[in-house]
């Protein structure tokens, strides 16, 4: 079965690939390299053992993207390729709706001209807002506080209307997390480009005195500390978890389930453990809080266990050191 990877030369699409080669699927990649290296997909392929066909478009060029399909035989696509900063997405609103919105559009209605209707998409748990307890079950009121969730929003509801009108799909939604962690190898890992936008990098990046000093956003939250509490989940485990997802899909419908670990970590938890892994000392500063961030976010893991017959494998310790490992070894990342 192959299977076009949207976006996988990223943070998340890199490690899927190795566990998509590993559960013994053909892959090929797209992505536009706006926030990526490719000497990330280089990595994979040591890691793998496997040549991986390539192509630099974005989905939004859909004759960029018909060639694609046109040249490969496409069974099934996973969906990565988008833009993903809840903080960014406040400021460049258009911008989101554009790279995640028209894109996936475009991307689904290249899919159904040749007749592929196996779909898995990288969702968010962003969708669910503010949540009014946790933990976060599928079936909880869906809403959005930024145009990052908005736009995840969007394209789900999107997808189960195309759906509804034609049965043949085979959708799943996975609404995940907090990705965190990296490659045990070290060779692969979350590498933005300018200054991140996501907690573990910039925790990591202070610690090899890249970036100065960790700003916390708001410690008046209604948490064990009062920073912002979330489910963070090993980057591997979930690569593994949409491997899971496309075997499953082995009839029509519209899966949606949630990926994370049902545990919730502090920011300032996060950063002891950092620290207690790397033997690095983070220097912090608590500002405001942040435009569209909420307080506390994990999920219900019960539904995903019984649908996917999956659960996370790696705990914090395996997080914060592969991610240590990652940033020591490639202080500057794949540059």
């Amino acid at each position: 079965m192959s299977i076009l990877v949207t976006g996988g030369v990223g943070y998340i699409g890199s490690h899927s690939c190795i566990e998509l080669i590993a559960a013994g699927y053909e892959i090929v990649v797209v992505d536009n390299l706006c926030n990526s290296s490719l000497e990330a997909l280089k990595r994979v392929e040591i890691l793998t053992g496997v040549s991986i066909p390539f192509h630099q478009v974005d989905v939004r060029n859909e004759q960029a993207l018909r060639k694609v399909f046109e040249k490969h035989s496409i069974d099934g696509v996973i969906h990565f390729a988008g833009l993903k900063a809840v903080g960014e997405s406040v400021e460049k609103p258009i911008d989101y709706y554009d790279a995640n919105v028209v894109g996936t559009f475009i991307l689904a209605k290249v899919m159904r001209d040749y007749n592929c209707k196996t779909f898995v998409f990288s969702s968010s748990a962003t969708v669910y807002g503010d949540p009014h307890t946790v933990p976060i079950k599928e079936d909880f009121p869906l809403s959005a506080t930024n145009p990052y969730g908005r736009s995840k929003l969007m394209i789900e509801e999107f997808l189960r209307d195309a759906f509804f009108a034609d049965n043949d799909w085979k959708i799943a939604l996975l609404r995940y997390f907090n990705p965190v962690g990296a490659h045990k190898s070290g060779l692969i890992g979350e590498d933005p480009k300018s200054v991140p936008n996501n907690l573990m990098p910039y925790i990591s990046q202070v610690a090899i005195g890249k970036l100065d000093k960790l700003n916390v956003f708001g410690n008046d939250y209604n948490t064990i500390d009062g920073t912002g509490v979330r489910d963070y989940i090993h980057v591997v485990d979930l690569a593994i978890g949409h491997a899971k997802a496309l075997q499953v899909l082995n009839k029509p419908q519209v899966l949606t389930v949630n990926l994370g670990t049902g545990k919730g970590h502090s920011v300032l938890e996060m950063v002891a453990a950092f620290e207690k892994c790397s033997g690095e000392s983070i220097p912090l500063q608590i500002v405001g809080r942040r435009e569209g961030d909420i307080g506390t976010c994990y999920t219900d893991t019960s539904f995903a266990k019984n649908k996917l017959h999956w659960s996370t494998k790696l705990g914090l310790d395996d997080m914060c050191m592969d991610t240590w490992r990652w940033q020591s070894k490639n202080p500057n990342g794949y540059s």
